[in-house]
């Protein structure tokens, strides 16, 4: 064009010529107009992916680029494709979002527009599972973990982040990393050892006499490997020793998986036998005496010996410091019968529970003064007290249970009224008199804790001793002198 020019300046043209160029360059002048102002003629950019896309993470990003081109209103397309520069990165070794700018240059005016690259993370964990050889797990403790590893493509070390579950016979772990990736493996222990075996000793049926306690002779328990598991064994049931019934006990073992082993022993209590009572053949007074030992007891003890009279002492532990009066009685050939702890009748009453712990307690302390548990007891206040009614029915179920264990119980036909508001020696004495006159078998009812009733045991005694009577202590051949029970 511009050596077109150059050649029509140096040429001479006529006015019609010069007419020609101006209109010419008029029309040039006019479709310029037309393009820039009418047609409005700018850049359009085309994407060959979407303008917002993800890019995997550690892996290598390739830009998927675009293109621009002129365009207008009026001529569409129509335009050329233009040159892009562009500018920003997209680190794949970071998480987060990125933006590509491309930019284009059109009739002295820069266009641009720009794509968003998100980095994220797909990758989901990977759990490793260690395996030790020859490895089984036992069938009481269960499976005990071997090991594992978490290792993350982006956060690392995830073991710590593993959530392990125990499902039946196979083991689930799980992780989810910080994008939400989550991996999941199972493992499926090989369970060889069997099941252990409990062993009862004395069998599985066991037969008792009626006593004061219990004591299970005990049990063992193994595996197949030999491991001693008796530790864990775990034993329900009770047995109420002083009862005569059937009852059963439970040995279990269960290991982490929930499966049980278990034996049964069933424990028959069977009622002590017990001699016939046998009525004297002689007119005969058995003395006991209640409450104590105390500190009238020795000087009982002397009157007795000097008199070779035996007598009968249902003694308590309320008074610790004369206790070894209780092995001296024993000794000089008395008869030691429980009588209670505590002497509190609210307390002993209460139930069975409660009466024999308080029933085991004289026994224990009978023992260590004398060498053996007794065989006789006097119930608190006599098998037919009114002072246990506020728990109905208890004196039947007590009066059963101690003859099941063996005892023999005594009330007496006897009072010396030193229970009472007697406290005059001579009517103590005459009490007893007036009541074993015309009595074969007189069981006497006294308390060796206070002193006037002490001291008219020798009026009695010389009393019995003229009118043809013989003393003897009680045992469990002699009769019970049972009172009707009111409860």
């Amino acid at each position: 064009m511009k050596k077109l020019w150059e050649k029509l300046r140096g040429r001479k043209i006529g006015r019609t010529g010069r007419l020609v160029l101006m209109i010419l360059a008029l029309y040039a002048l006019f479709v310029l107009a037309v393009t820039l102002v009418v047609d409005g003629r700018h850049v359009r950019f085309y994407m060959t992916q979407p303008q917002e896309i993800t890019a995997a993470y550690g892996e290598e990003f390739t830009d998927p680029g675009c293109y621009a081109v002129t365009a207008g209103r009026l001529f569409g397309e129509g335009g050329r494709r233009l040159r892009l520069s562009v500018r920003g990165e997209v680190d794949t070794s970071k998480l987060g979002s990125y933006e590509i700018e491309y930019s284009a240059h059109w009739l002295f005016q820069e266009y641009s527009t720009r794509r968003t690259v998100t980095v994220v993370d797909k990758t989901p964990p990977e759990i490793t599972l260690e395996y030790t050889e020859g490895y089984a797990p036992s069938w009481f403790t269960g499976y005990e973990e071997e090991g594992f590893t978490a290792l993350d493509n982006c956060d690392g070390d995830l073991t710590a982040k593993v959530e392990k579950k125990v499902l039946g016979d196979r083991i689930e772990y799980t992780v989810t990393d910080s994008s939400g990736n989550t991996a999941s493996v199972e493992r499926r222990p090989n369970y060889t050892v069997t099941a252990p075996v409990i062993s009862l000793i004395g069998g599985t049926e066991l037969q008792i006499y009626a006593g004061p306690s219990f004591a299970d002779p005990g049990y063992s328990a193994a595996d197949s490997l030999g491991n001693d598991l008796t530790g864990y064994v775990q034993v329900s049931g009770e047995v109420c020793p002083y009862l005569a019934g059937e009852y059963e006990l439970n040995y279990c073992i269960t290991n982490k998986l929930g499966e049980t082993v278990s034996a049964v022993r069933t424990v028959t209590v069977l009622p002590a036998p017990l001699p016939e009572t046998v009525e004297p053949d002689e007119k005969t007074i058995y003395l006991t005496f209640d409450d104590g030992p105390g500190p009238y007891t020795d000087d009982l003890l002397d009157l007795l010996q000097a008199y070779n009279v035996k007598a009968t002492f249902f003694v308590t532990c309320l008074n610790e410091k004369y206790q070894d009066m209780v092995g001296r009685a024993a000794n000089e050939g008395h008869s030691i019968g429980v009588h209670t702890a505590s002497h509190n009748y609210r307390a002993i009453y209460a139930g069975e529970d409660a009466f024999f712990q308080d029933f085991n307690a004289v026994e224990e302390m009978i023992k260590e003064q004398t060498g053996a548990y007794p065989s006789l007891c006097r119930f608190p206040g006599g098998s037919s007290n009114t002072v246990s009614s506020f728990n109905p029915g208890i004196m039947t179920r007590l009066a059963k249970a101690v003859t099941d264990m063996g005892y023999q119980y005594f009330d007496w036909n006897v009072s010396s009224g030193d229970a009472g508001e007697t406290t005059d020696t001579d009517q103590v004495a005459a009490n007893i008199i007036n009541g074993c006159t015309g009595r074969k078998a007189s069981v006497v009812l006294q308390h060796d804790i206070k002193d006037y009733s002490v001291a008219a045991v020798e009026q009695v005694i010389n009393w019995g001793l003229s009118n043809g009577y013989t003393f003897r202590p009680l045992d469990l051949t002699s009769p019970g002198a049972h009172h009707r029970i009111a409860n």
